[in-house]
């Protein structure tokens, strides 16, 4: 058995579930996902709380079960307290300012590169270096995020780029001198 998929997710005040056969809907204080779960797995509601099943030990209902179980527990956290990623911009002359909803970002290319928030989405910026992922949807967080970063990652040299805050760049050492 799953040692992830067995636990029981709780539902905490404020959040409502509701199972329509393989489509799981969360509505929270934050705004609703929905999500479909995969064929074999079976989610049920009972006293406040969902539990994900699962009908053999096939290895197709093994792989989907702790998945279809962290998915609804990240959807439930996701409507009630959200979830956020922060990017650090490292490079003289590099910097970040926000135009409305989107970023305009100053990297050292010709031109401003500018990136726009999709839906559900909240770009910050703090100072004109750091910048703010916001959202109720991890996965779409998390590739905004990685969208962002992919624009000019950090290089091993200097170390200039955009990195996930608290991220280590591993540096190397350059050219040496005769």
């Amino acid at each position: 058995m799953s040692r992830i998929g067995r636990l029981p997710i709780d539902i905490p005040a404020g959040v409502e579930v509701k199972i329509d056969g393989q489509a799981v809907s969360v509505k929270g204080p934050k705004g609703e996902l929905a999500l479909t779960v995969a064929a074999p797995i079976e989610v049920k509601l009972e006293e406040n709380q969902v539990l994900v099943t699962r009908p053999d030990d096939e290895r197709t209902s093994r792989s989907l079960h702790g998945l279809t179980r962290t998915l609804i527990a990240n959807q439930i956290i996701g409507v009630t307290q959200g979830y956020s990623k922060g990017l650090e911009i490292v490079g003289t002359g590099y910097r970040v300012a926000q135009k409305g909803s989107s970023l305009e970002l100053a990297l050292g290319f010709s031109h401003p590169v500018v990136v726009d928030a999709p839906t559900g989405i909240t770009l910050t910026v703090e100072g004109n270096n750091k910048i703010t992922v916001a959202g109720i949807d991890k996965q779409a967080v998390g590739e905004v995020a990685a969208n962002i970063r992919k624009i000019k990652k950090p290089e091993p040299y200097k170390g200039k780029g955009i990195r996930y805050a608290g991220e280590v760049v591993r540096r190397k050492a350059g050219k040496s001198g005769k």
